[in-house]
């Protein structure tokens, strides 16, 4: 990335993260065998794909808007990061089932806090090794 890339990446809080995300990519790729876990958040929702960087295809994805995830009750007021929890725990089941073991994890560009360390605990406790 040019200088001057970086300069326009600096102008705002989404350009910011998508630097950050630039930054840990350079590091982190998922193989056939320990695929790429990656984490979206948006104000309301948060994703997870398993992606298969050497052929460039997502093999499993699941959200929080997700028909499995409709009939969820959160047992605390902290309904967010409790629904983050359930999907990478479900996530992670649909993994083990595709026969995924384990995944790098990559926590796109956001802080392991909140709702995206939920998320990743959520996936160690459905079977998956982070």
């Amino acid at each position: 990335m040019t200088r001057f890339a970086q300069v326009r990446l600096k102008k705002n809080r989404r350009l910011q993260r998508k630097r950050r995300h630039f930054r840990v990519r350079k590091k982190i790729w998922g193989t056939e065998e320990r695929p790429r876990l990656v984490v979206f958040r948006s104000l309301k929702h948060l994703e997870g794909q398993i992606v298969d960087d050497d052929l460039g295809q997502t093999l499993l994805g699941l959200s929080t808007r997700n028909p499995d995830l409709d009939g969820f009750e959160p047992e605390s007021d902290n309904r967010k990061v409790e629904l983050a929890h359930a999907a990478g725990k479900r996530l992670a089941e649909r993994a083990k089932k595709e026969g995924i073991e384990a995944v790098v994890f990559d926590r796109g560009g956001y802080k392991y806090h909140g709702r995206v360390k939920a998320f990743a605990e959520g996936a160690r406790e459905g079977g998956l090794k982070l």
